[in-house]
């Protein structure tokens, strides 16, 4: 079966959501073992698949003997295998922290939980391995109304939210769908390296231009890059929190890695894709500059963390836009850490004991006296978005920022000084709480307070995830000489 690992990557969980409803209606418990064990697998299929690419080179996956570019393809390449390790990651560590909330639904609502997010993870995994502009499309498409539904599970003001997102997502696939559309009426092709060969021979023209827009801002609307992320803050804020830990940590990701395929891998260097290039580097600043003040004047926690997550996209968008060795370094060693620190982050606060829909930051107050464990990997995780070492965020902003000096963009690099100060000012707001002002709630200051501690399936992935932000900025030269590097397109 080795040879069929590119498949099995997103055969696993798609298989398992068609099953998983069944077999809920026999054994809850083996539906929800069922579950991590499709997740587990995609994530060993995956970094197998990812060794060999390394190894061998690139791995092409023909699905049912079709040769491109008339059938579709999977590509198996250091960045596509990359993306999909963090996925199937994340959602491992995800399908056992939503052990607790499935609990607490009843059996018919638990195994729809499960199959949709099977379902979300099929279609991140999907976007991550396709070699095919249309199938990525499609499983854009399947990542999106999953994503949907479990974003409106949490609730009244959830529904309303998802809706507006719903709407706002549409609009970005059928730009997304026209821009490709335009590119096929030119080329015939939808195959990504064959489509890249075909539009070199393509002359310049409006076509061309009007496509390429199209593609860009598709792509951007699905990344919340400012100013077209109006939709995510109230999105995020009334899911479960499972569901914003995934999907906080890895949807905006995999569009990010769509956009950094499309721009370096599919479209030819030209004066399109160039002021394209140009646009989303002012795009960039300003999202850094309006997410991190933004995040200051939150007084709920999640609200804080979200609008921290429109600059910290700022910060890709902005190495992709200046485009030299050292910021895609940083770029992509940046969607690797913010993965790892904002699920981490999210699910700390999830896990905490007295967790309603909206967390007030004055309600963390002796939080570390609860939840010592989690709010551990909650502090690292911070630390590493305000970008403090040893952690991946210090080292991602230091090749951004090397990036930047060496195309001799310093207001690009005073606004990276800029933000990570922002940042230090909300996140050690969060932090004076968390440790420094006594629990309310506690008879005595030295007693603990008698609220219940986290649930040991909710710490650990969150201590895994506080674990690896530390991990990726200690060896963060054997990811960038081993993987990234590997990555980078030929510039």
């Amino acid at each position: 079966m080795t040879q069929h690992l590119p498949i099995l990557i997103v055969l696993c969980p798609l298989a398992a959501a068609l099953v998983v409803p069944l077999v809920a209606r026999v054994s809850a418990r083996a539906a929800r073992a069922l579950t991590m064990l499709a997740t587990l697998s995609s994530l060993v299929c995956a970094v197998a698949a990812l060794r060999v690419a390394l190894r061998e080179g690139d791995w092409h996956y023909h699905l049912g003997g079709w040769a491109p570019p008339w059938g579709i393809e999977y590509v198996v390449d250091p960045l596509g295998g990359g993306m999909a390790v963090i996925v199937a990651l994340l959602a491992t560590l995800v399908s056992l922290y939503a052990g607790p909330h499935v609990r607490g639904l009843s059996s018919l609502r638990g195994a729809a939980f499960d199959s949709l997010f099977l379902l979300l993870t099929t279609g991140l995994l999907g976007i991550a391995l396709t070699g095919d502009l249309f199938n990525l499309y499609v499983f854009l498409e399947v990542s999106s109304l999953a994503a949907y539904a479990l974003l409106a599970s949490g609730g009244e003001r959830a529904v309303v939210a998802t809706f507006r997102y719903a709407l706002i997502g549409t609009i970005a696939a059928s730009f997304y769908l026209l821009g490709l559309g335009y590119l096929y009426a030119l080329t015939g092709t939808l195959n990504m390296a064959d489509l890249a060969i075909q539009l070199e021979a393509v002359p310049p023209g409006s076509a061309m231009t009007v496509g390429i827009v199209l593609l860009v801002v598709g792509l951007a609307i699905k990344m919340a890059v400012f100013p077209l992320h109006g939709w995510m803050p109230d999105a995020y804020t009334y899911a479960p929190p499972p569901v914003t830990m995934f999907i906080a940590a890895v949807m905006s990701k995999v569009s990010a890695y769509a956009l950094i395929r499309v721009l370096f891998f599919v479209l030819p260097a030209g004066d399109a894709v160039e002021t394209a290039r140009a646009v989303l580097s002012w795009v960039a600043v300003g999202g850094v500059l309006a997410g991190s003040i933004l995040a200051l004047a939150q007084t709920d926690v999640r609200r804080m963390l979200v609008y921290s997550s429109v600059g910290q996209m700022g910060y890709i968008v902005l190495g992709l836009s200046i485009g030299n060795a050292a910021a895609l370094t940083g770029a992509l060693l940046h969607v690797v850490g913010h993965a790892a620190a904002k699920g981490c982050l999210f699910g700390a606060i999830g896990s905490l004991p007295r967790q309603t829909v909206q967390a007030e930051i004055g309600g963390l107050a002796g939080a570390a006296r609860r939840a010592p464990l989690a709010m551990a990997a909650f502090t690292i995780a911070a630390l590493s978005l305000v970008g403090l070492p040893p952690t991946a965020g210090f080292f991602s902003k230091w090749y951004l920022l090397r990036g930047a000096l060496d195309a001799d963009a310093w207001l690009f690099a005073v606004v990276l000084l800029v933000s990570s100060l922002l940042g230090a000012v909300y996140f050690f707001r969060v932090l004076e709480q968390v440790y420094f002002v006594p629990d309310p709630s506690a008879p005595d200051t030295d007693v603990p307070s008698p609220a219940s501690p986290p649930s040991w399936r909710m710490v650990v992935p969150v201590l895994t995830l506080g674990a690896a932000v530390l991990l990726i900025g200690l060896f963060n030269g054997v990811l960038v000489s081993s993987v990234i590097q590997h990555a980078l397109p030929e510039l």
